[in-house]
């Protein structure tokens, strides 16, 4: 977990509100000053950790700041850096496949989220989170399709979603066989082929059924 303290703030290019902001400018005039948006990435792949980050944005915005899954790679990369560097605060959880097949992905994510957010510094005023509601007492707004409609949301998934993908990176350099530098673990084609090939390496996630049915195929 890591926590960016608040700091002076360096000028940078603010397009102004984006169609994003909503949510927050209505707490804003609720007299909150201290917004953090919470999300996970990596609740569908069958290796790897799930990622949940917590960022409170404050006066920072950028038309860039979207659903994670709207940008290319190159462009996550670009706004995270400037997320980390202008954002008030942020934090993020990474919650390994061991913890995950022990309490399931739904449980794993919600424990990275809330580990994210009592990580940040003084805690929020109010959460905005992506579909899910966090047994944290904090304030807290859960919101379908939150990364597409809240700025706060779409800049957590962007950080979780980079802070992962990194992490798959490493993982590649490990067991380049699965090709975790293109899939990222996710179940595509490629990946099961993959994993029919190879079994299950130490990173994936037994509970999931095509992991376990890799550990089945092998112990035959």
């Amino acid at each position: 977990m890591l926590e960016k303290q608040p700091r002076s703030r360096k000028s940078v290019s603010e397009p102004g509100l984006t169609a994003t902001d909503h949510y927050e400018n209505e707490l804003l005039a609720c007299g909150c000053s201290r917004i953090a948006g919470v999300d996970e990435a990596g609740r569908g792949p069958l290796a790897g950790p799930v990622v949940a980050a917590a960022v409170v944005l404050g006066r920072f915005s950028h038309p860039f700041i979207r659903d994670s899954k709207r940008l290319t790679s190159g462009r996550r990369d670009f706004i995270y850096d400037l997320i980390i560097e202008h954002a008030d605060a942020v934090s993020w959880s990474v919650v390994d496949h061991t913890c995950i097949d022990r309490i399931n992905i739904y449980n794993a994510s919600r424990k990275a989220m809330c580990e994210a957010v009592t990580s940040l510094s003084p805690l929020p005023d109010h959460l905005l989170i992506d579909a899910m509601n966090l047994d944290l007492d904090l304030p807290q707004t859960s919101i379908i399709k939150g990364d597409s409609l809240s700025g706060s949301i779409a800049a957590a998934s962007i950080v979780a979603k980079v802070t992962r993908d990194r992490l798959m990176l490493e993982y590649h350099d490990r067991y380049p066989v699965y090709g975790f530098d293109r899939h990222k673990g996710y179940p595509t084609a490629r990946h099961r082929e993959k994993l029919h090939q190879h079994g299950a390496c130490p990173i994936h996630r037994s509970s999931f059924r095509p992991v376990r049915e890799a550990y089945a195929r092998s112990s035959r």
